[in-house]
Order: C-alpha cells, then sequence, then structure tokens
C-alpha cells in the first residue's frame, strides 16, 4: 500500500464537466511593447465565467507541462490561464530568470481583468519557480485574487542560492544548465535527465566556480554568472528579486506543500510563519519528499483542488480540520497540528563531548576536537537536498570515516524520541582561517549502525563574526527543519565538517570573490570546543505525542515502495 493511500484527504469529487476547450497563443502586451503568450483551457458548458486559476511558467504550456501547470483543475469547473514567462517559448524578450516576475505577472493581471471571460474571481497555483511567480505578483494582486495553492517553493530564492552564505553550486548549476537547455531540440525531455550529471561532472573537475557554467552548458550561461556577482555583499542584484518582504501583505488565503528534502522549505516555512505574524491562517503541509519526488504531485493537486473548491466556489468541504499537516519520518504516519512549530515543542540541547559522544547530559571539561579541511579535496555531501534527482536519505558511514568530519554519536536510546520543528547548532569554533565553512548534519542511527541523514545546515564564516580574547567564534548554524521518530535503540547522531560538495562550493579560505580564483586554496585547521565554558550543542526540537490528529501510514511509505529500508527516504 502506498502512502498516498493512507493520507487522509477527501476524495475527489465527481467530474462534472468532462471535457474543454483551449485557446492558444493568446498575445499579452507588456508595458515595454514585449508580447507574451498564454494558452487558456476552458471547460465546456459553463453557464457563466468560472474561476480562473493563473499559472506563469518557463518550462512550456503544452503536452506534459500543461499536466503540471493545473490542466488537471480544468474538469472541475476552473479555467485556466498559462503564460510563458518572457522570453521562453514563444514570449517575446529575453528571459532573465527571477527579474522580470514581478512587472510582467503585475501587467498580466491588469490585461486579466479587461477580458469579457474574467469573472473577477482568481487563484495562483504553482511549484517551484512557478510557486515564485505567484508570490512575486501576490502582494499587488488585488482584490480579485481569492486563493494561493503553492507547493515546493518561496517567495525568495536568495538564501536558497547562498546557504547560510556560502554558494548553492550544484542546484545553481543544475538549474541553469536546464533552462538554458530546455528551448533545444527534445530540451523539454533531455534537460531534466542530463543537466544534473553535467553539473555534477563539471564540479568534479575542481575548476574555478566561474569556469563551471561552460564545462556544463559549453557556453556562459548569464544566470549563473550573474548569481556568483551577486554573493558579494552591497549587491542590488536581489532588490527586485526578493519577494519576502510582502509575503504578511497577502490577503488570499494560501496553502503551502512542502518536504523534509526539499531545497526551498526552510524559506517556505518562513513564508508561513510571515502569514502567521501578519494575521492570517494559512495551511502547511510537509511530507517524506524531495523537490523532483513525483510522489507529492498527487497530494498536491487534491490539496489545491480542495483549497481552490473552498475558497473560489464556496464550497470548504474539503478542507481539514487543523491547518498543519506533517508526515513523521520514522514514526511513518501523518500528524495534525494547529500550527508550525507544534504546541508543547521544547527545544533540548545535546552536548558534543570529547571522543564521540553526544547526550543531554552537561558539557565535559576536554580539549577540543580537530579536523584539517583541504579545499583542494573537499569534504563531499553524500545525501541532503537537491534540486534535480532524489536526495532521500542516504547511509553516511563512508562520510564518516574520512578524517575531516568530526562524528559525535549518543548511547542506544532507551525509549522513542520525536523530533519536530526546527533544528540547531550551537558551535564553538577556532579557525585557522578567518574564511571557512562549518557544516553541522543530524543523522539517525539504527541497530545495523546504518546512518542516515535526517537534516542538515551550513555557514560560512567571514572576518565580520566576532571572536572571544582567543580566537574563537560561537556560531549559530541552521539545519533544515524535522519530523522525525528515533526509535528505541538506535542512536542520534551528529556530524560536524567544513564542506558538503558539491551541494555547496568549497571555500578556497583566501576571501576571494566567488567569480575570481586569483590565489590558490588554503587548508583550514579547525577546533570544535565542548567544555563547560564553550559547550558546543545541537538544539533538538523534542515533542510529546500528542497531535491533533495522527493517521498511520503504510508499512512501506518512507520506502517509496521498497520492501525493505536499504536506501528508502528513513
Amino acid at each position: 500500500m502506498a502512502l498516498l493511500d493512507r493520507l487522509p484527504t477527501p476524495p475527489l469529487p465527481q467530474l462534472r464537466v468532462p471535457r474543454y476547450t483551449v485557446h492558444r497563443r493568446i498575445p499579452v502586451t507588456m508595458p515595454d511593447g514585449v508580447t507574451l503568450l498564454a494558452d487558456r483551457y476552458v471547460p465546456r458548458g459553463a453557464k457563466k465565467p468560472p474561476p480562473t486559476l493563473l499559472v506563469r511558467t518557463p518550462y512550456g504550456r503544452r503536452g506534459p507541462a500543461a499536466l503540471l501547470n493545473g490542466l488537471p483543475f480544468v474538469p472541475f469547473g476552473f479555467q485556466l490561464v498559462v503564460q510563458s514567462a518572457r522570453g521562453t517559448f514563444g514570449s517575446g524578450g529575453e528571459f532573465d530568470p527571477l527579474g522580470s516576475e514581478r512587472d510582467d505577472g503585475v501587467a498580466t493581471l491588469r490585461w486579466l481583468r479587461e477580458q469579457p471571460w474574467f469573472g473577477g474571481s482568481l487563484g495562483l497555483y504553482g511549484a517551484s519557480y512557478l510557486g515564485y511567480s505567484a508570490w512575486a505578483l501576490a502582494a499587488d494582486a488585488g482584490p480579485e485574487l481569492k486563493a494561493m495553492a503553492l507547493q515546493i517553493t518561496a517567495s525568495s530564492f536568495r538564501e536558497a542560492a547562498y546557504v547560510g552564505g556560502s554558494f548553492a553550486l550544484e542546484s545553481t548549476l543544475t538549474w541553469t544548465d536546464l533552462t538554458h537547455r530546455q528551448t533545444g531540440r527534445f530540451g523539454v525531455l533531455t534537460a531534466p535527465l542530463v543537466s544534473r550529471r553535467r553539473a555534477l561532472r563539471a564540479a568534479a573537475s575542481l575548476r574555478p566556480l566561474a569556469e563551471l557554467d561552460v564545462l556544463t552548458g559549453g557556453a556562459p550561461m548569464r544566470f549563473y554568472q550573474d548569481l556568483l556577482a551577486a554573493h558579494a555583499d552591497g549587491s542590488d542584484y536581489w532588490l527586485t528579486r526578493d519577494f519576502s518582504g510582502s509575503v504578511g501583505r497577502v490577503e488570499a488565503p494560501v496553502t503551502l506543500l512542502g518536504g523534509w528534502y526539499d531545497v526551498f522549505l526552510p524559506w517556505e516555512i518562513k513564508d508561513y510563519l510571515a502569514l502567521r505574524a501578519a494575521g492570517h491562517r494559512p495551511y502547511l503541509t510537509i511530507g517524506p519528499w524531495w523537490h523532483a519526488d513525483a510522489r507529492h504531485g498527487i497530494v498536491a493537486f487534491r490539496e489545491s483542488l480542495a483549497w481552490f473548491r473552498a475558497h473560489l466556489m464556496n464550497d470548504p468541504s474539503g478542507l481539514r480540520k487543523h491547518p498543519v499537516r506533517l508526515y513523521v519520518t520514522g514514526a511513518r504516519e501523518w500528524r495534525d497540528y494547529r500550527d508550525w512549530p507544534p504546541p508543547g515543542m521544547r527545544q533540548e540541547r545535546w552536548h558534543l563531548h570529547k571522543g564521540g559522544g553526544l547526550g543531554p547530559d552537561g558539557p565535559q571539561r576536554h580539549e577540543p576536537s580537530t579536523y584539517r579541511y583541504d579545499p583542494e579535496r573537499p569534504t563531499p555531501a553524500l545525501g541532503g537536498p537537491t534540486l534535480l534527482g532524489s536526495s532521500k536519505p542516504v547511509d553516511n558511514r563512508p562520510l564518516e570515516r574520512r578524517p575531516d568530519v568530526l562524528v559525535f554519536t549518543s548511547p542506544p536510546l532507551t525509549s522513542d524520541l520525536e523530533l519536530i520543528g526546527p533544528v540547531s547548532a550551537d558551535v564553538y569554533l577556532r579557525s585557522s582561517r578567518a574564511h571557512t565553512d562549518l557544516i553541522v548534519r543530524l543523522c539517525d542511527v539504527d541497530e545495523e549502525g546504518v546512518s542516515r541523514n535526517v537534516c542538515e545546515g551550513g555557514l560560512r564564516l567571514t572576518p565580520v563574526h566576532p571572536a572571544d580574547g582567543d580566537g574563537v567564534h560561537r556560531v549559530t548554524v541552521d539545519l533544515w527543519p524535522t519530523a522525525r521518530r528515533f526509535r528505541r535503540g538506535h542512536r542520534v547522531r551528529v556530524h560536524v565538517t567544513s564542506g558538503a560538495y558539491p551541494k555547496v562550493a568549497a571555500n578556497p579560505g583566501t576571501g576571494d570573490p566567488l567569480t575570481s580564483a586569483a590565489r590558490p586554496p588554503v587548508p583550514a585547521d579547525q577546533e570544535v570546543f565542548h567544555d563547560p565554558d564553550r559547550p558546543s550543542a545541537i538544539l533538538l526540537p523534542v515533542v510529546e505525542r500528542s497531535p491533533e490528529a495522527s493517521v498511520p501510514a503504510a508499512p512501506d511509505a518512507e520506502m517509496g515502495g521498497a520492501a525493505n529500508g536499504n536506501g528508502g527516504a528513513e
């Protein structure tokens, strides 16, 4: 039985309008004279203008793209307008990723209001870049916007591009090649299959960052180079590309869906919290999925359909009682809560101990743990969130045998330990380099010794980070949030290292801009303190098992259909 079979979602309403008509290549003129193209899908037999769903996308409007862009909603009584972003799939102008979505989106809404077939009721829908496009215009959409249903996305990709101040090399290089390649012959079909592989091959060369776009795609790629250049402090590149500051001004009801292993999850949750802080009541669903995981598609459709029927058709019968629904990995069940983080969550400090120990007992007086990070042999990441491909947890034991990875492990648990909420680390670090990275990872070790990654995070240190008189920095590393049951007999494990290549670019230790490789990389000698005066620890969000509602999932739910735990999303 699959995960979806046990997910408590309402049944789909009976199809009343099984067919639709399509109006293709509708021109929409922007204020600067550029014409964007849109397709409009209309359910046949509608007595009056049906509610409109708008999707703005750089990935095409037809074929498989139409199915992903909202076509399945049309037989349920919605009309759908899918518009190709500037410079993509027939739309005029140059594709400037992230840069045109607000202005073009607002202009499209002005055009939409003038159409005789628009009935004044609008919903925004989309995943990933499509969801970002929705956020870009949402605060200025006006009263016609009645609902938003967004998935695996965020109102800003800035922090996802520079995770903890570093550079998300694999994801940015992969996506740039994907959008560069998709316009070629059969590109829509082949780019998702080859772009990540080509990006990984380029990264393995360890050539300077500024050369990797040419190694990947055969030519310089503007977006990749823009992101490298914008990494510098004071860049105004993101002033017109970051919409996180306007999230609280969005009045329309919003439902968000994400995955525990998705590259955008921390910032999607920030959007949820911004809406809550503004007094709104968004819905949030997080499952055991990663970004390119096909399993979240049907869940997104069902929950979005219920959301649009509630807010565009005045039919709330499909909405659940509690706004937050979380899948607890390890427990293999869905939980419903009133809010995020779950009410009653408490934060526990689990201290790092000399010799590789870990636990809630107090810090011990020992010398610091040490390792050397060599950027010419960067510490790899065996798992963790990635844009394309699988991000399911993997066995990290090969990584733990490296001398540049510190490993801290608890004794076997005497009872189940449930963590639901934000995870962070409080680390006291002294480095031989003023420029260095710190990576912290949380793992679950089973009775057989298999060590699977649960969540991770990183921070890039620079001379601006304060240090005490001995040169020791106290830094906070934010990891991905989680919902995880560590079972009795399992052990909690923490990695501390300085690389997760090629998820993030290797820190050369020189402080040179990302676009420059003027000086050779320099190793960093690292000391991690864990004594009573400098008690390094991981901060775990412990909860008692008291959700408002819970539903067991299938025994193989986290395995993606596998019969055992080897390589599954455990």
